[in-house]
Parts: structure tokens; C-alpha cells; sequence
């Protein structure tokens, strides 16, 4: 027969209740907090362009666009350590399966 489960209190429950608390706290901070107006940009500004006179370092932009340069750059190297680590894995998988040899029990040096 089928025993009833147990409401185990000790300290593994401590790093939920602690997310929980956290949880809480940030609700009620961005809750209560306010923030201004945005201040947006012109209606005829070319924002792209602007990106790419700062990138050439040409003063020809209305805008500064150097704070869309510093978040241009962490994406790049954001997605390029995310294309490096697929293609790692791709080859680790082709090496993994390159040692498989159906006609020889499965592995090499399996059984003959």
C-alpha cells in the first residue's frame, strides 16, 4: 500500500524561499519606482546612419551614436561565441561518430 508523502522542513528548502523573497522584493521595487518621460529621438533622424558615421568615425550624424557602438559590439561578440560553440560541438559529434564501426560489435576493437 501506498504511504502518503512527507513534508520534509530542513535547509534545502532555504534557495527557494530565498528566490521567492527575491521575487518579491524586485515586484515591489519596480512596482513602486517611476520613470520619466522618454525622450525618443527626431522624427527625421536616420538612426542607422548615424551608427555608421560613428563606426568610420565621421562627424556627419545629428545624433551620438556611440552608446549604440558599445551595444553593436556586445552582441557581435555575444553571437560569435555562440557560432563558435555550435561548430565545436558539431565536430565533437562527428569525431564521436566516426568511431563507430557497425561490422566490428559497435566499436572499434569490439568483438569479431
Amino acid at each position: 500500500m501506498p504511504t502518503k508523502p512527507e513534508f520534509r522542513i530542513g535547509s534545502h528548502l532555504a534557495p527557494g524561499i530565498a528566490a521567492i523573497a527575491l521575487f518579491f522584493v524586485l515586484a515591489f521595487v519596480f512596482i513602486t519606482s517611476s520613470f520619466p518621460t522618454a525622450q525618443g529621438f527626431p522624427a527625421d533622424a536616420n538612426i542607422t546612419a548615424n551608427i555608421g558615421y560613428a563606426l568610420f568615425n565621421i562627424d556627419a550624424g545629428e545624433i551620438p551614436a556611440e552608446g549604440f557602438i558599445v551595444a553593436f559590439f556586445a552582441i557581435a561578440i555575444v553571437l560569435d561565441a555562440a557560432l563558435d560553440g555550435s561548430v565545436m560541438l558539431a565536430r565533437r559529434e562527428e569525431q564521436e561518430s566516426a568511431s563507430l564501426t557497425p561490422d566490428r560489435g559497435g566499436f572499434e576493437g569490439g568483438e569479431e
